[in-house]
């Protein structure tokens, strides 16, 4: 394992398919041995697709965005950034990006090591602004894809369901993006999820959803998992029998 450091309050170790791997605090994930952030389900520009449509919502969703993405690389001194499908929100997002955010953009993809994996909202992307696009990545084993296979087999993650959990805190019913990981009786540790979503303008799905615990079907154990001080939270979700 490559060592790496922290502040308490930014992430927590996951012991994923035999990696070491740090679920962030801002919901990306951070992969040590490859100094690689891993983000799902950024939706650029879907203020923008809205307002075409009608409904007018503050345009600064994708600044937003590349400027938490931008401060998570600062933070992890990574040097590859993989993003796991619906990245814009439409094909055409990538035409309606402000000068300000494709600099912002532009800058990341120069400095970094950028691979966009492509999902369900931008199968067809109009730029990669200087990155990699693909529709699914295997780095050391583990599957890259944008949304989960029922039956893998193989170590996988993914995005695509924006799940999110219901927590009680002091007397207080909060709301928080999760991550959704599952794991087979034959090991005791990780080796499917499904990311949180990254993007400011995502919302979400109940993590112990049907269409999320059969994305990751079979499995022995699924748990939603979080971030909270420097430590791994896990709420479990699914047992077998």
């Amino acid at each position: 394992m490559v060592p790496v450091s922290f502040p308490s309050d930014s992430g927590a170790p996951l012991d994923f398919a035999g990696e070491e791997l740090v679920l962030l605090g801002s919901n990306a994930l951070y992969w040590p041995r490859e100094r690689a952030l891993l983000v799902a389900d950024l939706h650029l520009e879907k203020g923008s697709w809205y307002a075409k449509h009608g409904q007018m919502l503050p345009p600064y969703d994708s600044r937003e965005t590349l400027e938490r993405v931008a401060d998570a690389v600062k933070a992890c001194d990574a040097r590859r950034v993989i993003t796991l499908g619906d990245n814009f929100h439409d094909g055409a997002g990538t035409s309606r990006l402000d000068p300000y955010a494709a600099g912002m953009l532009e800058a990341l993809t120069r400095s970094l090591d950028w691979v966009w994996i492509t999902g369900n909202h931008d199968e067809e992307m109009g730029r990669a602004f200087g990155a990699t696009i693909a529709s699914e990545l295997e780095v050391n084993g583990i599957i890259l894809r944008h949304e989960a296979q029922a039956g893998e087999t193989r170590p996988e993650l993914s995005g695509h369901y924006h799940p999110k959990m219901r927590v009680q805190v002091r007397g207080r019913h909060i709301a928080r993006a999760c991550g959704v990981v599952s794991r087979s009786a034959s090991t005791a540790r990780s080796d499917r999820m499904i990311m949180p979503a990254f993007g400011a303008y995502t919302g979400g799905m109940d993590a112990a959803a049907p269409e999320i615990l059969r994305a990751l079907s079979p499995a022995d154990r699924i748990d939603a998992v979080l971030s909270a001080k420097g430590r791994l939270v896990q709420f479990p979700l699914y047992r077998a029998a």
